[in-house]
């Protein structure tokens, strides 16, 4: 009796195939969890051709370092990428795919900062307001930071579109 290796040869390819085919169908269509499914349903439901951000308002009236506001623009980038994974994700992945995209942009008052996170918020964009505990630069509770977005540019700028950069 022969041992046939072109018959084991191409029984052994065809699972590879087969395999390899069955993996990518799940991550392309394979429901809500699969990575690509959550994309497409992200972009659908947004413009394809908009830009998303993520904003850093920054308090230039605290007279905080270049250090100590790297810093504090941290914290506001962090608390908005974990409150978009739970209010928005689908805007996460948006702007995860496209560069995160985050611009820093200054205001020289607390009334100010206040008034914008309420018109974000109005908006339904995410916002996360920093307050430093004091052990350095600053006063303790003071508001440093406002995080707004990852969201659509067009919507964001709306409402921080006549600030400066940073």
């Amino acid at each position: 009796m022969e041992f046939n290796f072109s018959f084991v040869t191409g029984v052994g390819c065809g699972l590879c195939l087969g395999i390899t085919l069955f993996a990518l169908k799940k991550y392309f269509t394979g429901g809500r969890g699969s990575p690509a499914a959550t994309a497409v349903k992200a972009a659908m439901k947004y413009n394809k051709n908009e830009e998303f951000k993520l904003v850093l308002v920054v308090r230039t009236d605290l007279g905080m370092g270049k250090g100590k506001m790297a810093a504090q623009c941290c914290h506001a980038a962090v608390g908005a990428f974990e409150k978009a994974q739970r209010k928005d994700p689908e805007a996460l992945k948006i702007w995860q795919y496209h560069g995160q995209a985050k611009v820093a942009l200054k205001t020289d008052s607390m009334e100010e900062i206040n008034q914008i996170c309420d018109n974000a918020k109005k908006m339904g964009l995410i916002t996360s307001l920093i307050r430093d505990a004091g052990r350095t630069q600053i006063a303790p509770n003071s508001i440093t930071v406002l995080g707004i977005g990852p969201a659509p540019k067009g919507v964001i700028d709306k409402v921080t579109g006549h600030l400066k950069l940073l």
